[in-house]
């Protein structure tokens, strides 16, 4: 079984139809792990995207912001006025779409027939609470030892790369890539008897100081975590921001990766 997984596109239909052409015909399923929506400026365009292809979903935070279920009180004014003008412009049916989207974790079952690990997690945020970030080995550590799966994959971070550990030993997993304007890959292997935190990277507004599209592909049979970098039109995803009447920083960070 072959998973792609997705996060964190954030209404960016030109990163997202990049990832999706870059990986037709390499995966089964989908599992997307949230923050389908906000800061970007398509939303219902990404939407008519991702709802028929029939994948798994959990929410994030700008989902359920967007969606009108929570308060936008703490995100920056940023953030703030993305989402608001996001709940304005969504049709009716992906808003109830959002609005039922599941909390994380969830286990979705087909992952537990691969070989390797006997179960998987889907989540927005930490396995432990969906609106905190692990960023770094001490934002993994909690989560690492009281998760209920053996992997767990997450985003929110907008950072590509992961966390393992294995009795006493702990390691970081960050992709190392030779440029930035190719599609490049970077395979890990998922060992038996180890606990990973993976995380995809985001589709939409990278943070790592890449700005190209990430993404994964689990591959449960041959135990491999594969991450991908995709190059997107950004010109074009940033004047749609524009033409929105969005607050610039949102365009210009798409450039930066960050």
């Amino acid at each position: 079984m072959r998973a792609l997984i997705l996060s964190d596109i954030h209404a960016n239909l030109e990163a997202l139809r990049a990832v999706l052409d870059r990986a037709a015909g390499q995966w089964d399923v989908l599992w997307n792990l949230g923050d389908t929506v906000g800061y970007g400026a398509s939303p219902n365009e990404v939407l008519d995207i991702i709802r028929p292809l029939d994948g798994l979903a959990v929410r994030g935070n700008h989902d359920r912001v967007c969606s009108g279920i929570s308060s936008a009180a703490n995100f920056n004014p940023a953030a703030r006025t993305a989402a608001l003008w996001t709940l304005d412009q969504l049709n009716a049916d992906h808003l109830l779409w959002l609005r039922t989207l599941p909390q994380g974790p969830i286990v979705p079952q087909a992952a537990e027939r691969g070989r390797g690990e006997s179960q998987v997690a889907l989540a927005h945020g930490s396995p432990l609470n969906e609106d905190h970030y692990i960023l770094n080995m001490r934002d993994a550590w909690v989560p690492l030892l009281q998760m209920a799966s053996a992997i767990t994959f997450v985003g929110h971070t907008h950072v590509q790369g992961g966390f393992r550990q294995s009795g006493h030993e702990w390691h970081e997993l960050r992709p190392h890539y030779k440029g930035r304007r190719e599609h490049e890959t970077w395979a890990a292997e998922v060992t038996q008897g180890t606990r990973q935190i993976i995380n995809p990277g985001s589709v939409g507004q990278p943070r790592d100081h890449d700005w190209r599209a990430a993404f994964a592909i689990y591959d449960s049979e041959a135990c491999t975590v594969t991450y991908h970098r995709v190059p997107y039109d950004v010109a074009q995803a940033q004047k749609r921001i524009l033409a929105a009447g969005l607050p610039e920083r949102l365009a210009e960070r798409l450039r930066e990766g960050r």
